[in-house]
Formats: structure tokens, C-alpha cells, sequence
């Protein structure tokens, strides 16, 4: 299938989120599956809200990206903060980065700085977007475009799910989009500095991420998908050659 027909049916589906599910939202992390659809709902979709969470830990790339959007396309991302209360009872708990100690502490640290600001950012609409793909987990392989969303009451579409990593640079390079400069050094999924780092030739797109633990079942809370379980702890903290 070509790119032109792959962008014809994302624009069709989101067609229909924005006729059908107002108020509907774009979960965007900036990465570059998300810039993908911030151009196109930035473009096409005046109807299509959008966020992003701020977790406090982003790089300094990202925050780049940020003001490059805001820049190109006229628009300010609304940013939804963790509480304070709750990163910093956290941290005076377990240290600021206990994340690397546990499953537990790492699932934690997310639910407080991710998945607690989405619940607010979804408050009150009917559908959220996300630029999930199929092949960049295992944990993922098994989403479906159009699903409820049980745990946050709402459709939950994901239009790039059947892009390959090639379609989705290839837009980027045919509609000029701005992306994190991360990707450039190797960073293939972008999320907290501390938990995420470049990979090397022949590792799995998501390695980056929680490299730490069992690839088959690490997600943040954000995207349960159908496979839950404990990870397994692959390092401890004085084993991580890479912190950030």
C-alpha cells in the first residue's frame, strides 16, 4: 500500500473522530509517529483538541520540539503537570531515581507522572488519539484502530497502527515536519531522560525504553494493551552504564 493511500485513511478516520466523538483529543509526546499526526490534525482538524504531558523529566529536546510546533503551526500544546504533592512525597520516599530499583518503583513513578495527568487531560471526552504502531512492541502487537478505552471511559483510536517505522519518516521528509533531534543520535521511542537512550544496529525499536526490563511486557500505564504482568528486572542501578 503506498504512503499517499496510508495517509488517505488516517485523514478518513479522523475524519469521522472529529464528526463523531467531539470532543475528541490528541495524546501527543512528540515523538515522531506524533508528529506525523500533529501535522496532520494541526493542518486538517481545527475540531481535534490536543495535549501533551509534562512529566518533569523530559529532555531538552523535546522542550526544543515543543516551541518548533508552536512556531510552525500557530498553536500552543496545552501541558498537563504530575501533582507535586505526589512527585515529591515520591521522591522523599524512594530518592528521585528509585525507578531503576523495581518494577514496582518504576510502574510508580509512571502511574504519578503519566497516567494520573492523562485521566485529567481525558476528563470529559469522548475520544483520545495516541500515534501507537503495532510493530514497535510486543505488548502491542494485539491493539486494535478503534477500541473503548475501559480504564478511562472513552474510544481510544490509533491511526498509524499499521505503519511501518519507514511510512511514518517518510512523511515526515515529504511534508517537511520538524522532529525531536533525538532521532538522529539513535533514539528511536523518546520518553523520560532517565529512561530512555539510543540503541545500537539490530535492536528492537522500543529497546530504549525501561532497557532494564523484559521487553515483552514494559509499558508505562498510559497503553496497558492485552498483555499484563510483572517485568523482570534485568539490571540493578550500579549495573546501568547509561543514565540518560
Amino acid at each position: 500500500m503506498s504512503l499517499d493511500h496510508k495517509i488517505a485513511e488516517v485523514r478518513t478516520l479522523l475524519d469521522s473522530v472529529q464528526k463523531d466523538y467531539s470532543p475528541a483529543t490528541f495524546a501527543n509526546s512528540f515523538g515522531a509517529e506524533d508528529m506525523v499526526l500533529t501535522d496532520l490534525i494541526a493542518r486538517h482538524y481545527p475540531g481535534i483538541e490536543m495535549f501533551t504531558l509534562d512529566t518533569g523529566r523530559l529532555p531538552e529536546e523535546t522542550y526544543t520540539l515543543m516551541k518548533e510546533v508552536a512556531d510552525r503551526y500557530g498553536i500552543r500544546v496545552p501541558v498537563y503537570f504530575p501533582e507535586p504533592a505526589a512527585v515529591e512525597a515520591y521522591v522523599a520516599q524512594n530518592g528521585p531515581n528509585a525507578f531503576y530499583e523495581s518494577v514496582d518503583l518504576r510502574k510508580r513513578c509512571c502511574h504519578i507522572r503519566k497516567v494520573e495527568p492523562l485521566k485529567r487531560a481525558l476528563s470529559g471526552k469522548r475520544a483520545w488519539i495516541t500515534g501507537l504502531r503495532r510493530d514497535q512492541a510486543p505488548t502491542r502487537k494485539n491493539l486494535t484502530e478503534s477500541e473503548f478505552d475501559a480504564e478511562n471511559g472513552l474510544q481510544k483510536f490509533s491511526p498509524l497502527l499499521d505503519w511501518s517505522e519507514s511510512d511514518v519518516w517518510a512523511y515526515l521528509k515529504q511534508f517537511d515536519v520538524p522532529y525531536n533531534a533525538l532521532h538522529d543520535k539513535g533514539y528511536t521511542s523518546i520518553g523520560c531522560a532517565p529512561c530512555t537512550r539510543a540503541i545500537t544496529r539490530g535492536e528492537d525499536v522500543r529497546a530504549g525504553r525501561w532497557w532494564w526490563e523484559d521487553p515483552a511486557v514494559k509499558e508505562c500505564g498510559l497503553h496497558p494493551g492485552k498483555n499484563r504482568g510483572a517485568a523482570k528486572v534485568f539490571a540493578t542501578v550500579k549495573d546501568l552504564a547509561v543514565s540518560g
